[in-house]
Protein backbone atom coordinates (compact mmCIF):
# COMPACT_ATOMS: atom_id res chain seq x y z
CA UNK A 1 0.00 0.00 0.00
CA UNK A 2 1.32 3.45 -0.82
CA UNK A 3 1.88 6.19 1.74
CA UNK A 4 -0.96 8.38 0.48
CA UNK A 5 -3.66 5.72 0.92
CA UNK A 6 -5.34 5.70 4.29
CA UNK A 7 -6.18 2.47 6.11
CA UNK A 8 -8.93 1.63 8.56
CA UNK A 9 -7.59 1.99 12.12
CA UNK A 10 -8.02 -1.71 12.94
CA UNK A 11 -6.11 -2.68 9.77
CA UNK A 12 -3.35 -0.25 10.66
CA UNK A 13 -2.86 -2.00 14.03
CA UNK A 14 -1.53 -5.06 12.23
CA UNK A 15 0.94 -3.06 10.15
CA UNK A 16 2.77 -1.85 13.28
CA UNK A 17 3.22 -5.22 15.04
CA UNK A 18 6.84 -5.77 13.84
CA UNK A 19 7.99 -2.32 14.99
CA UNK A 20 6.07 -2.72 18.28
CA UNK A 21 7.80 -6.04 18.86
CA UNK A 22 11.23 -4.53 18.17
CA UNK A 23 10.50 -1.70 20.60
CA UNK A 24 9.24 -4.16 23.23
CA UNK A 25 12.40 -6.29 22.89
CA UNK A 26 14.55 -3.20 23.32
CA UNK A 27 12.65 -2.25 26.48
CA UNK A 28 12.41 -5.65 28.14
CA UNK A 29 15.43 -7.45 26.74
CA UNK A 30 13.44 -10.72 26.54
CA UNK A 31 11.55 -12.11 23.58
CA UNK A 32 8.77 -13.74 25.61
CA UNK A 33 8.18 -10.60 27.68
CA UNK A 34 8.26 -8.52 24.49
CA UNK A 35 5.55 -10.69 22.95
CA UNK A 36 3.44 -10.29 26.10
CA UNK A 37 3.92 -6.52 25.98
CA UNK A 38 2.88 -6.34 22.34
CA UNK A 39 -0.15 -8.50 22.99
CA UNK A 40 -1.24 -6.35 25.95
CA UNK A 41 -0.65 -3.22 23.86
CA UNK A 42 -2.83 -4.52 21.04
CA UNK A 43 -5.59 -5.55 23.44
CA UNK A 44 -5.61 -2.10 25.02
CA UNK A 45 -5.49 -0.40 21.64
CA UNK A 46 -8.34 -2.55 20.34
CA UNK A 47 -10.49 -1.75 23.40
CA UNK A 48 -9.81 1.96 23.00
CA UNK A 49 -9.91 2.13 19.22
CA UNK A 50 -12.96 4.38 19.47
CA UNK A 51 -10.88 7.03 21.24
CA UNK A 52 -8.22 7.06 18.48
CA UNK A 53 -8.59 10.10 16.23
CA UNK A 54 -8.29 9.14 12.57
CA UNK A 55 -5.65 11.09 10.73
CA UNK A 56 -3.30 11.19 13.74
CA UNK A 57 -0.20 9.06 14.15
CA UNK A 58 -1.32 5.49 14.95
CA UNK A 59 2.29 4.32 15.36
CA UNK A 60 3.03 6.95 18.01
CA UNK A 61 -0.24 6.11 19.78
CA UNK A 62 0.64 2.39 19.86
CA UNK A 63 4.21 3.06 21.06
CA UNK A 64 2.84 5.25 23.85
CA UNK A 65 0.48 2.47 24.93
CA UNK A 66 3.32 -0.08 24.85
CA UNK A 67 5.60 2.18 26.87
CA UNK A 68 2.86 2.76 29.48
CA UNK A 69 2.15 -0.98 29.71
CA UNK A 70 5.87 -1.63 30.24
CA UNK A 71 6.18 1.04 32.95
CA UNK A 72 3.07 -0.23 34.74
CA UNK A 73 4.51 -3.75 34.68
CA UNK A 74 7.79 -2.53 36.20
CA UNK A 75 5.94 -0.70 38.98
CA UNK A 76 3.79 -3.75 39.70
CA UNK A 77 6.84 -6.04 39.83
CA UNK A 78 8.56 -3.75 42.33
CA UNK A 79 5.73 -4.38 44.77
CA UNK A 80 5.69 -8.13 44.17
CA UNK A 81 7.86 -10.64 45.96
CA UNK A 82 9.48 -13.39 43.91
CA UNK A 83 8.31 -16.63 45.55
CA UNK A 84 8.67 -19.42 43.00
CA UNK A 85 8.84 -22.24 45.55
CA UNK A 86 6.09 -20.85 47.83
CA UNK A 87 8.23 -20.47 50.96
CA UNK A 88 7.32 -16.83 51.52
CA UNK A 89 3.59 -17.32 50.97
CA UNK A 90 3.51 -20.21 53.45
CA UNK A 91 4.82 -17.89 56.16
CA UNK A 92 2.37 -15.05 55.55
CA UNK A 93 -0.80 -17.11 55.36
CA UNK A 94 -3.56 -16.00 57.73
CA UNK A 95 -6.38 -18.25 58.84
CA UNK A 96 -9.82 -16.98 57.81
CA UNK A 97 -11.56 -15.07 60.59
CA UNK A 98 -15.02 -16.56 60.08
CA UNK A 99 -13.77 -19.99 61.20
CA UNK A 100 -12.44 -18.48 64.43
CA UNK A 101 -15.84 -17.01 65.21
CA UNK A 102 -17.56 -20.35 64.69
CA UNK A 103 -14.88 -22.19 66.67
CA UNK A 104 -15.33 -19.77 69.56
CA UNK A 105 -19.12 -20.27 69.48
CA UNK A 106 -18.63 -24.07 69.53
CA UNK A 107 -16.20 -23.67 72.42
CA UNK A 108 -18.65 -21.50 74.36
CA UNK A 109 -21.38 -24.14 73.97
CA UNK A 110 -19.03 -26.96 74.99
CA UNK A 111 -17.82 -24.97 78.01
CA UNK A 112 -21.40 -24.30 79.11
CA UNK A 113 -22.15 -28.04 78.92
CA UNK A 114 -19.39 -28.90 81.43
CA UNK A 115 -20.32 -29.66 85.05
CA UNK A 116 -20.17 -26.47 87.11
CA UNK A 117 -17.14 -27.44 89.22
CA UNK A 118 -15.11 -28.43 86.13
CA UNK A 119 -16.08 -25.22 84.30
CA UNK A 120 -15.19 -23.12 87.35
CA UNK A 121 -11.80 -24.80 87.77
CA UNK A 122 -10.99 -24.45 84.07
CA UNK A 123 -11.94 -20.77 84.01
CA UNK A 124 -9.92 -20.03 87.14
CA UNK A 125 -6.80 -21.76 85.75
CA UNK A 126 -7.15 -21.19 81.98
CA UNK A 127 -8.85 -17.81 81.69
CA UNK A 128 -8.19 -16.00 84.98
CA UNK A 129 -4.65 -17.46 85.17
CA UNK A 130 -4.79 -18.30 88.87
CA UNK A 131 -2.31 -20.84 90.16
CA UNK A 132 -3.67 -24.24 91.22
CA UNK A 133 -3.13 -23.25 94.84
CA UNK A 134 -5.07 -20.00 94.41
CA UNK A 135 -7.89 -21.79 92.53
CA UNK A 136 -8.07 -24.42 95.30
CA UNK A 137 -8.37 -21.69 97.90
CA UNK A 138 -11.09 -19.89 95.93
CA UNK A 139 -13.01 -23.15 95.35
CA UNK A 140 -12.54 -24.36 98.92
CA UNK A 141 -11.03 -27.72 97.92
CA UNK A 142 -7.65 -29.47 97.70
CA UNK A 143 -5.08 -28.60 95.02
CA UNK A 144 -5.30 -32.17 93.66
CA UNK A 145 -9.05 -31.79 93.25
CA UNK A 146 -8.60 -28.63 91.18
CA UNK A 147 -5.98 -30.34 89.01
CA UNK A 148 -8.32 -33.28 88.48
CA UNK A 149 -11.27 -31.03 87.60
CA UNK A 150 -9.19 -29.02 85.13
CA UNK A 151 -7.87 -32.19 83.49
CA UNK A 152 -11.37 -33.70 83.19
CA UNK A 153 -12.73 -30.39 81.83
CA UNK A 154 -9.99 -30.12 79.20
CA UNK A 155 -10.47 -33.73 78.15
CA UNK A 156 -14.26 -33.29 77.91
CA UNK A 157 -13.87 -30.09 75.86
CA UNK A 158 -11.43 -31.75 73.48
CA UNK A 159 -13.84 -34.67 73.04
CA UNK A 160 -16.89 -32.41 72.50
CA UNK A 161 -15.02 -30.25 70.01
CA UNK A 162 -13.66 -33.30 68.15
CA UNK A 163 -10.07 -32.26 68.77
CA UNK A 164 -7.22 -34.69 69.03
CA UNK A 165 -4.06 -34.33 71.05
CA UNK A 166 -1.49 -32.44 69.00
CA UNK A 167 -4.03 -30.99 66.55
CA UNK A 168 -2.92 -27.68 65.03
CA UNK A 169 -4.91 -24.72 63.78
CA UNK A 170 -6.77 -24.08 67.02
CA UNK A 171 -7.57 -20.48 67.83
CA UNK A 172 -5.19 -19.09 70.53
CA UNK A 173 -7.99 -18.42 73.05
CA UNK A 174 -9.36 -21.92 72.59
CA UNK A 175 -5.91 -23.49 72.83
CA UNK A 176 -5.14 -21.55 76.02
CA UNK A 177 -8.37 -22.71 77.63
CA UNK A 178 -7.80 -26.31 76.62
CA UNK A 179 -4.23 -26.15 77.84
CA UNK A 180 -2.15 -29.32 77.77
CA UNK A 181 -5.09 -31.56 76.75
CA UNK A 182 -4.57 -30.29 73.20
CA UNK A 183 -1.27 -29.51 71.57
CA UNK A 184 1.39 -30.67 74.00
CA UNK A 185 0.61 -34.36 74.12
CA UNK A 186 -0.04 -34.46 77.87
CA UNK A 187 -3.34 -34.49 79.64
Amino acid sequence: MSEGVSRAPRDELLVHIPSLRAFAVSLSGQLDRADDLVQETLVKAWRNLGSFTEGTNMRAWLFTILRNVYISEIRRRRREVQDTDGVFSENVAVAPQQNGHMDLEDFRKALTALPEEQREALILIGAAEFSYEEAAEISGCAVGTVKSRVNRARTALARRLNLEVGEIGIEPALKAALGPAVGSGTA
